[in-house]
């Protein structure tokens, strides 16, 4: 694809993002985006893509800290609950309490017990979030070993992506097995009819990018709106089900 297809492509999918956003407005409807993936994935970028023509008003991205020694004493949800979406707001985290199933499993910053308490909590927490009226939309973000050591090297020898790089990037390659494993069984184990999870390969950070501005206006958006923007490109962004662990969608 030339660069500028793709340029129009990603401004027909923001138009859509945009058109959509209204509709959330006058609706009331509340949205949280959750964005997880390996280190390197392309979370930002996407996000920043996502938002770039987006009310600054009803749209928040979170991006919490590592937890204070006062967070870790309050119930796991407690901090990111305080910034879930009003009537008519978006909210997008970039990670969330998926850190638990993840960093804090391979890292061993939390207990085995606490790891397992989340992952049978999750899904009924979230289902209560959904019944509460707020529209819930998972995406792991799926990076090749090859492009995400590309990616961490360019982090590291770039200045002006200094900002992006963290001490926890050795670990990433380090431990690409154990951040599979914990992948995996994330993904197992909290897909549900309530909230799923959507899957993005995102080694070609472009055809990412459209991809999820696609699918969260096809998900989002009244039927009429929603038929407007291209279906999102089935080789890059596809619901999770078992088969993809297996069948080469997902990294190994």
């Amino acid at each position: 694809m030339s660069k500028h297809d793709h340029d129009d492509d990603l401004q027909a999918a923001q138009l859509g993002l945009v058109r959509w956003q209204q509709h959330c407005m006058e609706a009331g409807q509340k949205v949280l985006v959750i964005f997880e993936g390996r280190d390197a994935a392309g979370k930002d970028g996407t996000i920043k893509r996502v938002t770039e023509h987006m009310s600054v008003r009803n749209t928040r991205v979170v991006a919490l800290p590592k937890p204070s020694d006062r967070d870790r004493t309050q119930w796991y949800f407690q901090r990111y609950v305080q910034h879930l979406p009003a009537a008519g707001e978006t909210a997008i985290f970039n990670r969330s309490w998926y850190n638990r199933a993840g960093v804090e499993r391979v890292m061993s910053f939390s207990t085995p017990k606490e790891q397992e308490d989340f992952l049978r909590e999750v899904p009924t927490f979230e289902s209560m979030l959904v019944d509460s009226g707020l529209i819930i939309v998972k995406l792991w973000l799926d990076v090749s070993k090859k492009e995400q050591k590309k990616r961490l090297d360019e982090r590291r020898d770039d200045p002006l992506k200094v900002m992006k790089s963290s001490p926890l990037d050795a670990a990433a390659q380090e431990r690409w097995d154990g951040y599979t494993v914990a992948r995996d069984e994330m993904l197992k184990r909290t897909h549900t009819q309530a909230a799923p999870w959507t899957c993005v390969r995102a080694d070609d950070k472009p055809k990412a990018r459209v991809a999820v501005i696609r699918h969260l206006v096809r998900t989002l958006a009244p039927h009429d709106l929603a038929k407007t923007v291209d279906k999102p490109d089935p080789d890059i962004l596809f619901p999770f089900e078992l088969s993809a662990l297996s069948d080469g969608r997902l990294e190994r």
